[in-house]
């Protein structure tokens, strides 16, 4: 008796989680005679097993029940929104029964009857179906196909055995790999490697049998969602409309069992907090009706949830505010934030932006609760916010204990692991269709004719690049938007079925780990996040960027790209840019000695005048120099450069707009990427004012005679574009343009009673006191602050 009992309540269960949501669908559709069947049957089926196993309170309800759907399936009473409330409360009771009598509790001692008699009683209305905000709660739900259909044979297994099968099955197939790994150091024995092969295969069959016994459909976490929705939109007078995609996406059953409170808690606050009133909706000029999607996909060995909201999204001054008055924050440190930055404040306990406390919401624990279970499990939450327009949050949860094929990589002296299904195409970076060129501060490669984004995983993960003597491997890596990329790495060393397991949340919470496995060396390794490295380099969604250019183009009614005269250029560095044409005034060569430096800026000496030089180089190794002479009308200035190319048409937006110093983003010309030259950053840099020639006033070195004078002083006034006179002048006056260097006291007195200018040196690099004036000598900024000063 006790088995059948247990049996009895297992089913009882599993088909109660299952027909809440079916009970809400067959309201939102009372025509559906397929789910009314359904529910008809579980009923009938409670009556008839109760009467056997001596459970008198669930015959009794369930028997109330059934006579009420049996009068629906008649045509004699109509299932309006309280009969449907009253089946639910039915089925809510009987459900507490079920756990009760599992766990081998007291039943719950509640009166059956007020429960009853809500079945008994009918609507005021009649058959009318009820009019208001709940009348169809939920639409847009995955359609169940009803009818007969083969009832699969099952058995109840304890999850501890199904653990202990899945732990036997991982360490089969590390054994396996240690043995494959010596079968390859070791002469080939095509006897033994045939058996081995039929071993490996045998274990991998098993691998996949013993791997889906724990894997359950996500199905399961959506069950409950339609009724949630149901009471809660009736509850507070909204209408919903639910859209659940992703079902038959499979996941571990504890994952699911982990997912299902932060999912539950994330849909409450979509209805209380996200998704207005009909009448605020109506005012808004939205439909009254809101729409909660939730979907489930599968990205790489990730499984993402995203649940969003057509509704007002996150206020984040709201937030703000009410961290400011919780002491959390002050306004100053407000006022720096950005709105990503304000945007997770939702995540700290106690902030909430319901104005009041309720059943539901409103006391700030949640999102908080939220995250920390969903990193717990090695997760990732992410908010998608567009306030008025709605809120989209993403949950991102592994695959545990999932055998995955892999690739092992090496970065920096370390393994780390890659999905192989992630992986598009593999080659080394001496491969003749193979280029790659460094571009506005980013990587592209190129790989027979089609350009990746490229990164070094070294970069992204803050590792040296180790000097190797072979080639670097590139991987072309697909990333969960499913834009490819390239990858460097310091090599591929082999493939192996890896067993996944989630990581440390601190480890997770960096973003570009996947999780953790176990290769055959017995040394722990992270499994990469092809998607997670991607967001980490900042690389560009191309997709995302196609999709909105083409709807900007659409709304322009898909104008033609406006081209203007370029010139192609190289750089003294060997990069190759464009400038625009009508900017440049003329192009010529000039003799390298023309070229100077004052005032710390470059500047070469043209017709009389001296003109800035823009790149800031004044030194060449050549006697002349390529330069371009451009002029933004009133403002003229000099741009050295290793050669020029030829004149082309550009797009006057870039291809790809990146403000970066003096560029402004990169534009492809004949399949060649170039910089384009951004002339606003290029004359805003030069100087407000005009250039002078340095100052024509000899500098007078009094200790003439001085050894330091002659050998150190003297070569570093010359080289910075001073005259210089060893000692006084005999046979001439002192001009008053010159400037006096003495380290003697009486000398620079002399010179002050002469009228010169003059700045006292002294050997100590200390002053005497605070009258002492005088420049250490090896002061070199100051030294040459001071004769600057005494110029003017």
């Amino acid at each position: 008796m006790d088995d059948l009992l247990q049996e009895f309540i297992a089913e009882t269960q599993e088909t109660l989680e299952a027909l809440a949501g079916e009970v809400v669908a067959w309201e939102a559709d009372p025509g559906d005679r397929d789910r009314l069947d359904a529910i008809f049957r579980f009923f009938h089926t409670v009556k008839g097993s109760c009467g056997f196993l001596n459970l008198p309170r669930f015959e009794r309800l369930s028997h109330a029940a059934e006579d009420v759907l049996s009068e629906i399936r008649s045509g004699n009473r109509s299932a309006d929104p309280a009969t449907v409330s009253a089946v639910l409360g039915i089925m809510d009771r009987i459900a507490e029964l079920a756990e009760a009598v599992a766990v081998g509790a007291a039943l719950p001692d509640e009166n059956d009857d007020l429960l009853i008699g809500a079945l008994s009683a009918r609507d005021d209305k009649g058959s009318a179906p009820e009019e208001g905000p709940a009348a169809s709660p939920v639409a847009g739900q995955p359609v169940r196909q009803g009818g007969a259909q083969a009832v699969p044979r099952t058995i109840r297994l304890p999850l501890s055995l199904i653990d202990q099968l899945m732990n036997g099955v991982s360490d089969m197939v590390l054994a396996r790999n240690e043995l494959s790994r010596q079968l390859r150091e070791r002469s080939g024995d095509p006897e033994l490697e045939s058996a081995f092969e039929r071993l490996s295969t045998c274990v991998a069959d098993m691998r996949d049998a013993i791997s889906k016994t724990r894997m359950q459909r996500v199905d399961r976490l959506f069950t409950a969602i339609p009724r949630m929705v149901r009471d809660l939109g009736r509850e507070l007078g909204k209408r919903i409309e639910l859209v659940l995609e992703g079902g038959d996406v499979e996941m571990d059953r504890e994952m699911v069992e982990m997912v299902v409170d932060p999912l539950t808690h994330i849909v409450r606050n979509s209805i209380d907090h996200g998704i207005e009133t009909p009448e605020k909706r109506r005012a808004l000029g939205k439909p009254e009706t809101g729409t909660l999607k939730l979907e489930a996909r599968q990205s790489g060995n990730q499984i993402v949830i995203e649940i969003s909201d057509d509704g007002q999204g996150i206020d984040t001054q709201k937030l703000v505010e009410k961290a400011i008055a919780a002491d959390r924050l002050t306004r100053d440190a407000a006022a720096r934030m950005s709105e990503a930055e304000k945007l997770d404040l939702i995540f700290h306990a106690g902030l909430s932006t319901a104005k009041q406390i309720t059943a539901i919401s409103g006391r700030g624990v949640g999102m908080d609760v939220v995250r920390a279970n969903v990193e717990r499990i090695g997760g990732v939450i992410s908010l998608d916010n567009q306030p008025g327009k709605g809120l989209r949050i993403m949950l991102r949860v592994p695959l545990t204990l999932t055998i995955i094929p892999g690739l092992i990589v090496r970065a920096g002296g370390l393994h780390f692991a890659m999905p192989r299904a992630a992986v598009v195409e593999i080659l080394h970076d001496n491969n003749e269709m193979l280029r790659i060129a460094e571009i506005g501060g980013a990587k592209i490669a190129t790989i027979r004719s089609v350009r990746h984004s490229m990164i070094d995983l070294e970069d992204v993960l803050g590792m040296e690049k180790l000097p190797q003597s072979s080639p670097r491997t590139i991987m072309v890596v697909r990333s969960g938007t499913g834009v490819p990329y390239a990858m460097g790495v310091a090599a591929v060393d082999n493939h192996e079925e890896l067993v996944i397991r989630p990581a440390s949340p601190l480890i997770m919470a960096s973003g570009v780990y996947a999780g953790m496995t176990l290769p055959d060396n017995g040394r722990p390794m992270l499994l990469l996040d092809a998607a997670g490295l991607a967001n980490a380099a900042e690389l560009p969604n191309i997709a995302d960027d196609c999709a909105r250019r083409q709807a900007e183009e659409e709304e322009a009614g898909e104008a033609a790209t406006e081209m203007v005269p370029a010139l192609r250029f190289e750089e003294l560095s060997g990069e190759r840019r464009l400038i625009k044409l009508s900017l440049v005034e003329r192009v010529e060569d000039i003799d390298a000695g023309l070229f100077g430096r004052s005032g710390g800026r470059a500047f070469v000496r043209l017709d009389g005048r001296l003109v800035p030089v823009v790149n800031g180089i004044h030194s060449f190794d050549t006697p002349h120099v390529s330069a371009l002479r451009i002029r933004d009308g009133a403002q003229e200035a000099c741009y050295p450069v290793a050669a020029v190319l030829d004149i082309v048409d550009m797009p006057i937006v870039p291809d790809m707009v990146a403000m970066q110093g003096v560029l402004s983003g990169v534009s492809v010309i004949d399949g060649e990427h170039l910089e384009v030259v951004n002339p606003f950053a290029l004359f805003a840099a030069l100087p407000g004012e005009a250039l002078r020639a340095p100052s024509r006033g000899r500098c007078v070195l009094a200790d003439g005679d001085d050894g330091w004078t002659r050998e150190i002083l003297a070569p570093l006034l010359r080289q910075a574009g001073h005259e210089v006179v060893l000692g006084l002048p005999d046979d001439a006056p002192v001009d008053p343009r010159d400037i006096v260097l003495s380290s003697g006291p009486d000398v620079a007195k002399a010179a002050e009673i002469l009228g010169c200018r003059v700045v006292q040196l002294r050997a100590s690099p200390r002053p005497s006191g605070p009258q002492d004036g005088s420049i250490y000598r090896y002061d070199q900024d100051a030294l040459m602050a001071a004769i600057a000063g005494a110029g003017r």
